[in-house]
């Protein structure tokens, strides 16, 4: 049996609004580099909200570590910080501004959790699947277009690529 080994990145930064977005660019590039491009969008929104989250909440620093992984067809994101306190998933009416970064994780991801590192502060994380290595790819967008062209793109995509659903689950500890 031939395995794959395990793909891993990892960025230290201090959770400031300016470098948010510098990580998720970082996260997208490494996605594109290593050929998961459907898992970007999910990825990034996840990874913003955690960064959001210790910028917003954590103490006594806004040091942190983004980690990704691929590992089993499994792509696991995960923010760690200094402060013990776990997060909480807040109910957020229509009006609110804020409160709805663990429930976007939720709703986007396979599963989350948190982890208590030994009063080190925690981790949180979310999991996406990986397409398969040998299933066929959707076609790539075009950037800056403002319209679909002249060309047709039925057909291009196999009938076989279908989105599978997943379950999600939470766990703590």
């Amino acid at each position: 049996m031939i395995s794959e080994p395990s793909r891993h990145c990892t960025v230290e930064l201090q959770a400031l609004p300016s470098r948010i977005g510098q990580v998720r660019r970082i996260i997208s590039a490494q996605l594109r580099y290593w050929h998961l491009d459907p898992l970007i969008d999910h990825a990034a929104l996840g990874v913003t909200e955690l960064l959001t989250n210790v910028h917003r909440h954590a103490q006594p620093d806004k040091s942190c570590t983004v980690e990704i992984e691929l590992l089993l067809e499994r792509l696991t994101v995960s923010v760690h910080d200094h402060d013990p306190r776990l997060p909480t998933v807040r109910q957020a009416d229509d009006s609110s501004t804020s409160g709805r970064g663990l429930a976007l994780i939720a709703a986007v991801s396979e599963s989350w959790g948190v982890r208590p590192r030994g009063g080190a502060g925690k981790i949180v994380w979310f999991t996406l699947p990986a397409p398969s290595l040998f299933a066929v790819q959707p076609p790539h967008s075009v950037y800056g277009a403002t319209t679909d062209g002249p060309f047709d793109l039925n057909g291009i995509m196999s009938p076989e690529y279908v989105q599978p659903s997943v379950a999600r689950s939470v766990s703590v500890g």
